[in-house]
């Protein structure tokens, strides 16, 4: 990524830089057409600061998010600062929670895409029948629908229903990633992604041939997306904001 733009005086090196890279995820999700309208979210967690994570501000889409309009909130989902702008309730509840309780959960990322919300329709949900979603084996979890997600105590269920899993499918609803870096949570969601596009294309034509066990949990094994010697994920998400950044650096102020 180029320079960034000078920082606020408020802001520390580490925090403006945080701030730069997550407005730079929200751009790419609406470069990709991840985006939702004004809804959906991001969260990373500010680096120092255990309880005080980074928020899209609620009433705008993300191709105007910016370093400067991200709100930062604590582990209540009070707004740490000045803000201009509210944050989404919905995004708060199990966002917090997962921030709060699982170790490494730093980046959470939730979507409505078009083949995800479907696959979350489907009774059988995931199929481990093509090269995407071979390498999400065994880090699948799914929670049933409860309606929007507004309701504190529904944090928790959801939490629960997670356990140990960094893919969470809500029910006819859309998936929930937990990542211990931003480049890693982006990693899992393209994969989610393209397994759940790659399903419904193959589905319209017929069976799909499942693959063995065996081979999906070698597959999880030598995925690279996964593993921190090859910085699971930076360098895809690092190509993606070189993209949105020539067509748009305003993210970086």
């Amino acid at each position: 990524m180029a320079k960034y733009y000078e920082h606020p005086t408020q802001y520390s090196d580490e925090e403006w830089e945080t701030r730069v890279q997550l407005a730079g995820v929200y751009r790419v999700f609406a470069y990709l057409g991840w985006d939702e309208s004004i809804y959906n979210h991001l969260s990373l967690r500010v680096p120092g600061e255990e309880d005080h994570f980074l928020i899209n501000p609620f009433g705008l889409h993300y191709s105007e998010v910016t370093a400067s309009n991200l709100v930062k909130v604590d582990i209540d989902g009070n707004i740490i600062g000045h803000s201009d702008w509210p944050i989404n309730p919905a995004g708060f509840t199990f966002h917090g929670q997962i921030h709060r309780q699982v170790k490494g959960g730093h980046c959470v990322m939730h979507v409505h895409t078009t083949p995800t919300l479907a696959v979350c329709c489907l009774e059988e949900g995931l199929s481990f029948s093509n090269f995407y979603s071979a390498q999400l084996y065994g880090k699948i979890a799914y929670h049933d629908f409860e309606g929007i997600t507004v309701h504190a105590d529904e944090g928790e269920r959801i939490l629960k229903s997670a356990g140990d899993k960094q893919v969470l499918l809500l029910r006819n609803h859309g998936p929930v990633v937990i990542g211990e870096t931003l480049s890693q949570a982006f990693a899992l969601m393209w994969l989610v992604n393209r397994a759940c596009e790659a399903q419904l294309a193959s589905m319209s034509m017929g069976k799909v041939k499942e693959i063995p066990a065996p081979v999906l949990e070698k597959c999880v094994r030598d995925s690279l997306n996964f593993n921190p010697k090859y910085g699971a994920g930076e360098d895809a998400l690092a190509a993606m904001i070189r993209i949105v950044e020539r067509q748009d650096p305003s993210f970086k102020r």
